[in-house]
């Protein structure tokens, strides 16, 4: 048997369903696909940490015997040249966006493929309550795998010991840059191990649950970027931490990564449409989007966390909610419109996970927050940035305001010889424009 390992958002040779399904004579790849890379700007840091991972196992695939082999090129016609060499099967990580499931449709009918569930803790296909339907609502959907997030390991994928290096040109000549882009230094976390930050994450379990929405704290994990693309497991993340008191909090949250995932599966439709089949009139304001993407709304947390994922590629789950709100809700644009800027942003951007929780945000999802409740942004800073450290951090035009001002709706309004060119005014005043979209909303429940 001669056998494709196609990784792909599996980038770890520990508990690994590739290694440990595979048999006889096997090729282990990487693509770099240019259906997706030719989507993406030249300075996305993205690409620089997919390759650093890449080459790292490569080397711990050398360390068994294997190698890797690395392409940059259309898959298809990838393995339309692969063909040519005999392989039986191709052994890969399921994917459920709609690109992948298109893309490997189309490579089963060249080389057979055998998908494995391999990023995720449960198979969404078996997750249905009791009459054979899908779960909408995560509560149900969590407390029916209670026997799993109740356990104390999860087996994990141990490699197969009868595997065998296929004859094959392994150097490897691609780089970032003969890619098209620039190599971008990442955040130093990012070269960390996952095990090393689980390690510093550790001492923060016991104060997690108070903690994690103060984003001025370093209070959580910060792996969402190697669970994305696979350098840990989910099943390594949770027998790392379950045994440890006050875990329970942070692996129910593992558990909401898994209840979008279903919601996509069974769903696929939602990737682009309302969950709830609502008809939202929608403004299309193109300024006020630009003004939210480039961190110019004139309100200070909204803008100092749209600045952050610009310029580091990351950003709060507390501040993900509040300016998902600010665009649904106060903007009254369009989810999809923030979730593709998220897509070509966030370093640890999951396909299901952004989805649901922009439709979450958007009261247009499944479980999603009432229409009603619009997070007020003034709120919302005094609440979890009290004293103003993340947003003058990130607006240092306003390191001259008393903490005060900057809670405060219009508080800038007489500020202008001191904080330069920074909006002294909102561009859409908080109140109003939360009626507007309770008015809009109600609009679209009406039968």
């Amino acid at each position: 048997m001669k056998e494709i390992l196609w990784f792909r958002r599996d980038l770890r040779v520990r508990d690994s369903a590739l290694l440990a399904y595979a048999k006889g004579e096997v090729l282990p790849i990487f693509i770099f696909d240019t259906n997706l890379l030719k989507k993406l700007s030249r300075e996305d840091r993205r690409v620089s940490f997919i390759f650093y991972w890449v080459e790292e196992l490569k080397r711990e695939l050398c360390a068994m015997g294997l190698d890797l082999a690395i392409f940059y090129g259309d898959p298809v016609e990838i393995f339309k040249s692969l063909k040519k060499q005999k392989f039986s099967r191709v052994l890969c990580s399921v994917d459920y966006d709609s690109y992948a499931l298109e893309r490997d449709k189309k490579i089963d009918k060249i080389i057979p493929m055998m998908p494995l569930n391999d990023a995720w803790l449960i198979d969404p296909a078996q997750a249905l309550k009791s009459d054979g339907t899908p779960y909408k609502v995560f509560t149900p959907f969590y407390k029916s795998l209670k026997p799993l997030w109740n356990a104390h390991t999860i087996e994990e994928y141990q490699p197969s010991t009868y595997l065998r290096k296929a004859s094959f040109d392994y150097e490897n000549t691609i780089s970032v840059e003969s890619m098209g882009f620039r190599w971008m230094r990442l955040e130093p976390f990012l070269y960390q191990s996952p095990f090393e930050l689980l390690d510093a994450f550790k001492p923060k379990l016991n104060t997690y649950q108070e903690n994690r929405d103060y984003f001025y704290l370093d209070a959580t994990s910060n792996i969402s970027t190697h669970l994305r693309f696979g350098v840990v497991s989910p099943r390594e993340v949770f027998n790392y931490l379950r045994p440890l008191p006050q875990s329970q909090f942070y692996i129910r949250e593992l558990f909401w990564r898994e209840f979008y995932n279903t919601i996509l599966y069974h769903f696929p439709q939602s990737q682009t449409r309302n969950f709830n089949a609502l008809t939202i009139a929608w403004e299309s304001n193109e300024e006020h989007f630009e003004a939210w993407c480039e961190g110019r709304t004139g309100v200070p947390i909204v803008d100092a966390a749209m600045r952050h994922l610009n310029q580091t590629g990351f950003m709060h789950n507390r501040l993900r909610m509040v300016v998902a709100s600010y665009l649904t809700k106060n903007l009254l644009l369009d989810w999809r419109k923030g979730e593709a800027y998220f897509a070509s942003k966030l370093m640890d951007y999951e396909a299901c996970s952004n989805i649901g929780s922009w439709q979450w945000a958007a009261s247009t999802g499944a479980d999603a927050v009432p229409y009603f409740r619009v997070f007020n942004p003034y709120t919302q800073s005094l609440k979890f940035d009290k004293d103003c450290l993340f947003i003058k951090q990130l607006l240092p035009q306003l390191e001259v305001l008393p903490n005060a001002l900057i809670h405060k709706e219009y508080g800038l309004k007489d500020w202008a010889m001191f904080i330069g060119d920074y909006p002294t005014m909102p561009i859409v005043d908080t109140k109003s424009s939360r009626l507007r979209a309770i008015e809009r909303f109600k609009e679209s429940q009406t039968p």
